[in-house]
């Protein structure tokens, strides 16, 4: 498929090699602008965000990816096969489960459940396990421990559903260890699987499903700026 795509208005050129990914292109936006050096829009399509700076020297793309499967899935399948991106890193937030779980705790993603039919369009003869990239996940974690931030490894849940109708979905899954909920990182560690490339997802965490606590909106610009910045620290 020539480039652009229908999603992406930039030459191939533009995208660095490794780009950062927040479900919202405003967030992508403040990355820009507050951590990046000499940067410049290289997408505007759909008002989904994207831009290309420098961090301490280092190339860096952050994009939007939207909300969803779906939306993800355009987006990282476009720049994993057709802008030759080796790796993507979302940077989210999630709803917390577990009872040790603390509002702003950096969760890193090592593996990612889903109730989505994503996967069954790679006719697998079997289930297969989303996973991060375990290089990226051992910098994260370093990085996170040098710069003391708070941060918990382990399973998370993508759901399809924001609004679902099962009360008791969320204890089933809490119940198997699975740390919290998103809507994104099991279509990310497929695609990324697919194309033979690496992917991380690290979530902030903005509000407890059990607990009934969130972040305030300036809370979140704290926590969230934690998590930019070990991702920016390991791109």
């Amino acid at each position: 498929m020539a480039i652009p795509t229908p999603h992406n208005a930039a030459a191939k050129e533009d995208i660095a090699r490794t780009v950062l990914m927040p479900g919202d292109p405003l967030r992508a936006k403040f990355i820009a602008d507050t951590f990046l050096e000499d940067v410049k829009c290289f997408n505007t399509v759909r008002n989904m965000l994207g831009f290309t700076g420098t961090y301490k020297g280092k190339t860096v793309s952050v994009m939007g990816h939207g909300m969803g499967i779906p939306s993800i899935g355009i987006y990282t399948y476009e720049l994993f096969n057709f802008y030759d991106v080796e790796n993507i890193i979302r940077i989210g937030s999630f709803g917390g489960y577990n009872d040790a779980l603390e509002l702003g705790d950096l969760v890193i993603a090592e593996g990612a459940c889903t109730d989505s039919n994503f996967a069954s369009t790679f006719g697998l003869p079997g289930t297969f396990a989303p996973i991060a990239d375990f290089g990226l996940l051992r910098k994260a974690v370093e990085t996170a421990e040098a710069r003391g931030v708070k941060y918990v490894v382990g399973n998370v849940v993508s759901s399809d559903v924001f609004y679902g109708d099962d009360p008791t979905a969320n204890d089933r899954w809490k119940k198997m260890g699975v740390l919290g909920v998103e809507m994104e990182a099991a279509a990310l560690y497929m695609n990324a699987a697919r194309a033979g490339k690496k992917a991380l997802c690290m979530l902030s965490c903005s509000d407890h499903i059990y607990k009934g606590i969130a972040l305030s909106a300036e809370e979140r610009q704290t926590t969230f700026r934690n998590m930019m910045e070990v991702a920016l620290e390991i791109a």
